[in-house]
């Protein structure tokens, strides 16, 4: 699999992520076993989890799976901190809670560091330069070797980055940032993006599918094997199965036709291939879907199919995105 560097950093990734979210949960530790090594044996390197994923099993297991089926110095492994299970305050980016979570985290996973640590969401209640602090001291320590973000917006991306390359004192550049991208969600494309690119920060989408809903198989009814038929996973589907959505999946099944390839392949590749994308991360539940994701590795689509991509699922982007003079 081919190989692309995260961010402006010298650390180089495979272009495709495995995901671990139902890691735990869902997803048990045979198949888990056998996503790993499919992935592994396929050239993939870069496995995305978080300290919440299972309430900690998906670390868990991908401990145990490092110590015993795939080398730990053929993985990069990436986790995030900053989730909290109380509704009051969803996320806490203090230094103390950051920093005693990556320590839970590394034991979990049986490792003494980490090689891309992320804070999971931005934290409004924390002082900014303290959650950044954070990853400071977790890079200057040894426990990871390069810090991102996730799930933050333009402006909070931008302050981020921006705070590590000029601050005073020896600071970590953000080497990437994780959030929701795919056919049926381009709205990092309106902040999010342009600011990775002008930072150096590399995009690391999850949901790259459209939670599913890209690969065709809800056009007719819901498979009750599937997230949407899942009782826990069925509302995070559910927003993506209306008439806009619709329309962009038929685009979709149209394209993949005319290629002789699949509608997840042309999903995958679109967004892959999209500027600023480091590695789109891939969720399975088995080694037969992981192996028809990974199966886009050949695939470069057309410049005239990508057009027609943009064109029919293209977010409605006005003042002040645009010039103002062409409004």
């Amino acid at each position: 699999m081919e190989q692309r560097h995260l961010g402006r950093t010298g650390l180089r990734v495979s272009r495709i992520g495995l995901g671990t979210l139902t890691w735990g949960r869902d997803t048990d530790e045979h198949d888990a076993a056998d996503l790993l090594k499919t992935f592994w044996e396929a050239g993939g390197s870069l496995v995305d989890t978080a300290d919440v994923y299972g309430d900690g099993e998906a670390e868990y297991l991908l401990g145990r799976l490092m110590e015993g089926l795939v080398p730990r110095r053929d993985l990069v492994v990436s986790t995030k901190a900053g989730s909290v299970p109380d509704p009051e305050q969803r996320f806490d980016g203090s230094r103390g809670h950051l920093l005693s979570a990556l320590d839970a985290s590394l034991t979990r996973l049986g490792t003494d560091y980490v090689d891309v640590w992320h804070v999971h969401a931005f934290d409004p209640f924390t002082p900014l330069e303290e959650t950044l602090q954070a990853l400071d001291l977790a890079v200057s320590s040894g426990r990871a070797r390069y810090a991102g973000v996730s799930n933050f917006c333009g402006w909070q991306l931008a302050k981020a980055a921006t705070w590590q390359l000029a601050a005073p004192g020896t600071r970590t550049r953000l080497a990437s940032t994780q959030l929701e991208y795919s056919l049926l969600q381009r709205g990092v494309e309106r902040e999010v993006l342009p600011a990775a690119l002008d930072l150096g920060v590399g995009l690391l989408p999850s949901s790259p599918l459209g939670r599913g809903v890209l690969t065709g198989k809800y056009r007719n009814a819901t498979p009750p094997d599937s997230r949407g038929g899942s009782e826990h996973m069925a509302p995070f589907v559910e927003p993506y199965l209306d008439d806009t959505a619709s329309r962009i999946v038929d685009a979709v099944s149209t394209a993949a036709d005319g290629l002789a390839v699949t509608p997840l392949q042309v999903a995958l590749a679109w967004v892959r291939d999209r500027p600023g994308v480091t590695a789109p991360i891939v969720g399975a539940r088995n080694a037969q879907q992981l192996t028809a994701a990974l199966s886009v590795e050949a695939l470069s689509l057309p410049d005239e199919i990508c057009r027609a991509l943009d064109d029919v699922s293209a977010p409605l982007h006005r003042y002040p995105d645009h010039d103002w003079s062409t409004l």
